[in-house]
């Protein structure tokens, strides 16, 4: 059985076996593909069933002398076949069952029907299906030779074979890196190397014979070119509209724009891509671009995401496909075609439409966002769950403590809880208590495989997708006032100066007594009437974080800032009313500087046990020149900001203001964000720089999150080791597998968060759909050669204001890097400037809505002449 993975998850085919080595060779190809064909198997609704024939007494064969294990594997298959036919005979049935064998190999299916199997190849099967005309438009296309265009004419070089390519990385002549196309010009790409070439880090290409087939994160080998044709990142921008597609000519006019002469130091590496090592394609989301010729059977679709080239698809059902959001799987790309050929897969809905482009957003930034398995449920708790003896077994009873939660309005996983007390001596006992999610999830079953492959909970503007399942996140792992609830518990004894005097960590049951938002604990410390035990716990708590929060900050820690957005949604469309930027209350700093605590506390106890094996999380310092447009930024409005240390940063921060102007001070801060480089987790073996810039602390992990963040349930394993609550196992000790788990985790974190950003910015395009044209102030936050970048903090919305448009007159642009500013005619803008701008929605591209941002204030006067009419 060899079929396309996208037809057979089609619900319409059904009864299928597929054998233990066609399995086997699947899972050596491709492990996508082979979780794809186990999930299928796993569901009782589609009846694929694995046949073991390698371990079956009558279909097992050997090797034969001479023969290779491709031809032993095609022979093991088809004597399965015969025997499924011959055994299915024995079994009385109704209806007599027909064994088919499907193969897209066509010497194993002549070999087949020789030997009497009813074999056909996927295509001629689909194309018998006449009940079901739409599944043909799914047949991948078999080879990069298999559907040659019209013309035939070659347009790119071959690609050198694998075991070449292999030989010249060897020897130097070829390097092997990432291959990272560019949003903005289709033309140019980079790649960046693999392994310590820093001199070569990362390599330009430019042209299409030149990018030679390769798809954005494939991994490539490429060739220098000699220094005379080394070239410098272009600025132009070029869009590929689709409508040259056998016009290579004009192609290669476009490929002159970018050869413009600049400064001999801004030449950079440059090379062409030789040969493909590994195809990193995925399915991609996007629209179909009807051909103009009628009843046309191919067509052009245009990925969403724009470093991803158009691909050629057949379809019948172009009509039907026009203005939805469709799913198109790369087969192969043609040395003599302009664009790879592809094929269709699922049709997610129309353009627009909220629920569709969630589903969009959440494929394209690879968020694993389907249903839980029934595999993966059937490892939580049976209902009704109650705490058993042995569950007490090694943890302290804390349900008389005055324990709460203080978390966002709706907040439903829990994952923290605090107390506060006077103990007998006079000092203070503080305890923060986190979900025990790791009692609940344990090492190796397939709950615990599907959370490490989540990595973490992604938080849309109006969906959540658990990392684990509902039972857990909002019930039994969170820590809801009034139930008991098991948790890790990570307690100080600390005097009134907020030092710690001792730390203890110990598994524990508790019961909280107040499930609070930040505004309801707000309220209860300003109360003058309220002095119960919980209102008196959260003064101590608050006193205290002060405290810390004084002591980190004068330790060199940043504050930094970034506008973050609410909607507030009507309650039967489900569509944005208000927007506004989020208000924080001395309560959010509260629970913040004791999460903080108790990450470092935890950091500590792991390394100091673990010091090969602990997960910790460190922010890099930047290097100096990120810090250059802030720099120029503050000196602009006469500001010295100093960036030798994270102390110096912060203090610098602190002084610089402006009483006539004071958002200025919000302003830099979040320049100063911009500046920041990435945290990430990593392994304590495979590292030896482990502070956190941010922070300010030379050691830091992830503790405090275990329902939404993996890397808190290795941690929590961690720590139950390290105090003899739970026991090891050989993953949690094995540092290679911890830092390839610390590359997943980072880069799952990563997509969440531009997941985030791109619900945040469908939403503001829904909130702005009926708004018209709406005027706001704005400030300068960049500056470039065409546009400036806004931000209007009515709304926490950033946006670009371009100066060049298709179609209207250029204006006279005089672009200073060094203060930076932008003139336009004889108008100057610097950042941080106050302007006003009119705010709408572009939906001209269906695809590509956009809020676009026209300049108001200052008036900006044209003068273009066109003839002796002066605009």
């Amino acid at each position: 059985m060899y079929c396309s993975i996208d037809i057979l998850e089609d619900p319409v085919i059904k009864n299928v076996i597929v054998l233990q080595t066609v399995l086997q060779e699947v899972r050596n190809r491709s492990a996508p593909v082979y979780k794809r064909i186990r999930d299928m198997i796993q569901n009782p609704e589609k009846h694929f069933y694995s046949f073991t024939n390698e371990h079956h007494r009558e279909t097992y064969i050997e090797q034969g002398r001479g023969e290779s294990s491709n031809d032993r594997n095609d022979r093991a298959i088809r004597v399965a076949v015969k025997w499924y036919n011959e055994h299915l005979k024995k079994i009385e049935a109704e209806e007599k069952i027909q064994v088919i064998f499907l193969t897209n190999d066509r010497t194993n299916k002549e070999k087949a029907l020789e030997e009497g199997i009813t074999a056909y190849t996927c295509e001629e099967y689909i194309k018998s299906l006449t009940a079901n005309p739409d599944l043909v438009d799914r047949l991948a296309c078999v080879s990069d030779e298999g559907k040659e265009i019209e013309s035939g004419k070659i347009i790119f070089p071959e690609h050198i074979p694998l075991s070449k390519l292999q030989q010249g990385i060897k020897s130097g002549l070829y390097l092997q890196g990432t291959y990272r196309a560019s949003r903005d010009n289709y033309l140019e790409a980079t790649v960046w190397v693999h392994g310590d070439a820093e001199e070569n880090k990362e390599i330009i290409i430019q042209g299409l014979k030149h990018l030679n087939r390769a798809v954005h994160e494939d991994i490539v080998a490429v060739e220098l070119l000699p220094k005379d044709e080394w070239v410098a990142l272009s600025s132009v921008v070029l869009q590929d509209d689709g409508q040259n597609e056998d016009d290579i000519e004009i192609e290669e006019e476009k490929e002159n724009l970018l050869k413009t002469s600049v400064n001999k130091d801004m030449l950079r590496p440059t090379g062409k891509v030789v040969g493909i090592i590994k195809r990193n394609w995925r399915p991609f989301c996007g629209m179909l671009s009807k051909s103009q010729i009628k009843e046309a059977r191919r067509h052009l679709f245009t990925p969403a995401d724009r470093r991803i080239p158009r691909i050629r698809i057949e379809t019948r059902q172009a009509d039907t496909l026009e203005g939805q959001r469709i799913i198109v799987a790369i087969d192969g790309w043609p040395r003599n075609s302009r664009y790879p050929n592809g094929h269709f897969v699922k049709n997610l809905g129309s353009a627009g439409d909220k629920e569709t482009e969630t589903e969009v957003l959440l494929l394209e930034h690879d968020v694993p966002h389907q249903p839980f398995s029934q595999v993966v449920l059937s490892f939580l708790p049976k209902m009704p769950w109650s705490i058993t003896e042995q569950d007490m077994k090694y943890r302290e009873d804390l349900r008389h403590l005055y324990v709460c939660s203080v978390d966002p309005p709706g907040c439903t996983d829990i994952d923290d809880a605090l107390h506060c007390r006077e103990v007998e001596n006079g000092n203070i006992e503080v305890g923060v208590h986190i979900a025990d999610v790791s009692h609940f999830i344990r090492p190796g079953n397939a709950l615990d495989e599907e959370s490490v492959r989540r990595g973490t909970t992604v938080y849309l503007c109006e969906k959540r997708i658990d990392m684990v399942p509902e039972l857990l996140s909002s019930n039994l792992c969170s820590l809801r006032s009034n139930v008991d609830r098991l948790a890790f518990s990570c307690i100080w004894e600390m005097n009134h100066k907020a030092e710690i005097l001792k730390t203890r960590f110990t598994k524990s049951i508790i019961n909280s007594k107040a499930s609070l938002t930040y505004a309801e604990a707000q309220m209860r410390i300003d109360s003058a009437t309220m002095n119960d035990e919980i209102t008196t716990s959260l003064r101590g708590l608050n006193k205290l974080a002060k405290i810390l929060r004084k002591r980190r900050i004068d330790n060199g820690a940043l504050t930094l800032s970034s506008p973050e957005v609410r909607f507030h949604m009507d309650s039967e469309t489900h569509d944005p009313i208000d927007l506004q930027t989020k208000e924080l209350k001395e309560t959010n700093s509260m629970v913040e500087e004791f999460m903080l605590l108790a990450n470092v506390s935890v950091a500590q106890k792991i390394y100091e046990e673990f010091p090969e094996f602990a997960l910790l999380r460190k922010h890099p310092a930047p290097p100096p020149s990120n810090y250059d447009i802030l720099v120029k930024a503050a000196k602009s409005k006469n500001l010295e900001i100093k960036t030798d240390s994270a102390k110096a940063l912060a203090e610098s921060l602190d002084k610089a203001g402006s009483s006539t102007f004071p958002y200025l001070n919000t302003l830099l801060r979040i320049l100063a964000t911009r500046c920041m480089m990435q945290a990430v987790y990593f392994c304590s073996g495979m590292d030896n720089d482990f502070h956190h810039y941010g922070l300010a602390s030379p050691i830091y992990t992830h503790f405090t999150s275990p329902i939404r963040r993996y890397a808190d349930i290795i941690v929590h394993r961690l720590l139950a080791v390290a105090i003899g609550a739970d026991s090891t196992y050989p993953e949690l000790t094995d540092k290679h597998k911890l830092a390839d788990m610390c590359k997943n985790l980072n880069y799952r974190h990563k997509m969440a968060q531009y997941a985030q950003r791109a619900s945040v910015a469908f939403h503001t395009q829904l909130f702005f759909k009926n708004k018209g044209v709406v005027n706001e102030d704005a400030y300068i936050l960049f500056v470039r050669k065409n546009a400036v970048v806004v931000l209007i903090p009515k709304y926490g919305l950033e946006g670009t204001v371009f100066f060049e448009e298709k179609g209207k007159p250029t204006p006279r642009l005089d672009y200073n890097n060094e203060v930076p500013s932008l003139t336009v005619e004889d108008t100057t803008l610097h950042v941080f400037d106050k302007v006003k701008v009119n705010i709408m929605l572009d939906a001209s591209n269906i695809q590509h809505q956009k809020i676009r941002m026209v300049l108001v204030e200052p008036k900006v006067s044209y003068k273009v002449s066109y003839g002796k009419i002066e605009i």
